[in-house]
């Protein structure tokens, strides 16, 4: 609990405790109204204090109508009627529903807060000939910061010394690293893999895109749902028009009384006004679809799931079409191994140790997947006379033996001509000593969960799945029937996925949504342009995740699934929040206009109705 709940928590106990007190002793002992009064106007203004202030504020703010001047008028009214114990009851209880239900929130706030706090935690400065580490957030424009290998670079800048590769993963959703040397610009995000570098930053750390996303998390609730927009609306027409109906229900009755020569029964009728205020208080209603929505966004987000608004949380359940980038989304965005081709004698596992001796002084990625595929510790005494070929590949000899690896224009530079291999992939040609050793086949590896995912996507109602990518045709179609892709559109550029997303838009009903899942910058048109963008979080890049309506924390395609699971799931707790709702309240007003409700029926169809909604919403938060 914060401090401001904890505050509220002890009003509440020293509430129960004097209510409970006064109560006992007034059983016992008779005394004057006007003490019984003073004794319980002590438990009242403990309780019920914040509330009349914020009444009193808001009818000099011109706004009147809205739960704390209901139970202001109520709680007052019973006061002055005599009904004190009445009267402090629901005070007492409306109180507890609010820590209830502030609570509640502030678990799922706190859920969120805790899964977003991805921000760099210091940035390196160099004072008086030491590094010291700073908080990112001091660090003005024009400092200048030390980057060492492995660290993430904290704040956009430019290199002003010391060359490096930079793992720009996190930035473009591709696997290639990219060199950096000074003078080259370098964005927050990225991983510096090989050399210590000094960056000048040219931007606060405020407007580096972690802030973004913190912020856009902590502004979620401002991207409201239908359903929550309708309530807003239910509540703003619905709460002048109660309090209307309270102040007829007081003062015609006993008119009519009075004129038709009966006793007017002013006090019956108050009361009966008082009830029907009490119970006509919204707040099951306005608390409860909030926090439904709240819930269902913690519980994605403690899956790693992160919903940027409930107005997406909703169009989720909706969505009938999904589009995948394929590189980084589908596919793990990294080359591995996937399979070798000897020739002339040589075996799968002596054919993979020399091309990995050969590529040992490389950090391309080519070269580390052979590295980590042949998975043994390299000899560097056993490599010399090492030559990088620039645009073929690279030389060296290995144990007395020239080694070639490269593309098949080494190849044919070799004067080996016949040696295509028709495999899908980035092909490794190998000679040795001028002989075509064989090839390794280079792959980008579907992750293990797309094909679950897909499968999990048509169950929960996806009508069809499309993959957009720009690579070869080929090894699109190869990659999209592995995994269970309904459509394919391959060798795309970033224009040609927004025109891809246009035509299934002009396509589907106004009710069904179509989402697109990716994790590149080129991507980011494309997130905005869906109903619902949905961009990998771990190694997605800045402007998708910006762009995006929800974002994969750990990328895995199969949390989409999941997503529309708790999607489907947080609406429906909403419905019966609704349908509960009213229906308590209708018929409670019409048992209290009629006089068939008294203040703790009153008090049930406004606390306890709110506790009970409250309660059901609190589902939203686990799946």
């Amino acid at each position: 609990m914060n401090k401001k709940q904890k505050k509220a928590l002890n009003s509440i106990i020293i509430s129960i405790i004097l209510l409970t007190a006064i109560s006992i002793f007034l059983h016992f002992v008779n005394i004057p109204i006007q003490l019984e009064f003073v004794l319980y106007m002590a438990p009242y203004l403990i309780i019920g204090y914040d509330i009349l202030k914020k009444a009193v504020k808001g009818i000099f703010n011109r706004q009147v109508f809205d739960e704390n001047f209901l139970m202001a008028v109520a709680t007052v009214g019973a006061i002055v009627l005599g009904e004190f114990r009445e009267g402090v009851a629901v005070m007492l209880f409306y109180q507890i529903g609010e820590l209830f239900q502030s609570v509640a929130v502030g678990k799922s706030r706190k859920s969120i807060s805790a899964l977003m706090d991805i921000r760099p935690d210091y940035a390196n400065i160099l004072v008086d000939g030491e590094i010291e580490q700073i908080d990112p957030d001091d660090v003005e424009i024009g400092t200048e910061i030390i980057v060492n290998p492995g660290e993430k670079v904290p704040i956009d800048g430019i290199i002003v010394s010391g060359s490096t590769t930079l793992n720009t993963s996190a930035l473009t959703g591709e696997s290639l690293p990219r060199s950096a040397v000074s003078g080259d610009e370098i964005i927050s995000g990225c991983i510096n893999m090989t050399g210590a570098i000094t960056v000048r930053t040219t931007k606060p750390f405020g407007e580096s895109t972690v802030s973004k996303i913190l912020d856009l998390v902590e502004n979620s609730s401002m991207k409201k749902s239908r359903s929550e927009n309708f309530i807003t609306k239910f509540a703003k027409y619905y709460t002048p028009a109660v309090c209307y109906a309270a102040l007829a229900l007081a003062f015609l009755p006993p008119l009519i009384l009075l004129i038709t020569g009966n006793s007017p029964q002013w006090s019956v009728w108050v009361i009966r006004a008082l009830t029907f205020l009490v119970i006509s208080c919204p707040c099951a209603l306005v608390i409860s679809i909030p926090l439904s929505f709240f819930g269902g966004i913690g519980c994605a987000s403690s899956n790693g799931i992160l919903v940027k608004g409930s107005n997406y949380l909703e169009s989720l359940s909706e969505t009938k079409y999904i589009m995948f980038d394929k590189t980084g989304t589908l596919t793990k965005g990294v080359f591995e191994v996937v399979d070798i081709f000897p020739e002339y004698g040589f075996t799968k596992d002596k054919l993979l140790e020399l091309a990995a001796y050969a590529e040992n002084a490389s950090s391309h990625p080519i070269s580390l997947s052979l590295k980590r595929a042949y998975g043994k510790k390299l000899d560097i005494e056993k490599i010399s006379d090492v030559k990088e070929i620039a645009g073929h590949g690279i030389s060296a000899v290995v144990e007395g033996k020239t080694v070639c690896a490269g593309n098949i224009k080494l190849m044919k530079k070799l004067g080996l001509n016949d040696v295509a291999c028709d495999k899908i992939g980035t092909i490794v040609y190998v000679a040795i000593d001028n002989v075509y050793a064989g090839c390794i086949v280079i792959a980008d590896v579907v992750k293990d969960t797309s094909r679950a995912a897909i499968d999990a996507l048509r169950t929960n109602g996806v009508k069809q799945t499309v993959m957009l990518t720009g690579d070869n045709k080929q090894t699109a179609e190869k990659i999209a029937s592995d995994i269970g892709i309904d459509i394919v559109k391959s060798e795309l550029l970033p224009a040609d996925k927004v025109e891809e997303v246009e035509k299934i838009i002009n396509m589907k009903s106004e009710k069904e949504k179509l989402a697109f899942v990716g994790d590149g910058i080129n991507d980011a048109p494309v997130l905005s342009r869906a109903d619902v963008g949905i961009a990998m979080g771990g190694l997605g890049s800045d402007a998708a995740i910006e762009a995006a309506d929800i974002v994969l924390m750990d990328d895995d395609p199969a949390k989409i699934a999941l997503a529309m699971k708790i999607s489907v799931r947080t609406l429906s707790i909403v419905k019966q929040n609704i349908v509960f709702a009213l229906l308590v309240k209708f018929i409670c007003l019409a048992l209290g206009a009629v006089g068939i409700a008294n203040m703790w029926i009153a008090i049930f169809a406004d606390v306890g109705v709110m506790i009970i909604a409250v309660i059901n919403a609190t589902r939203a938060l686990r799946i």
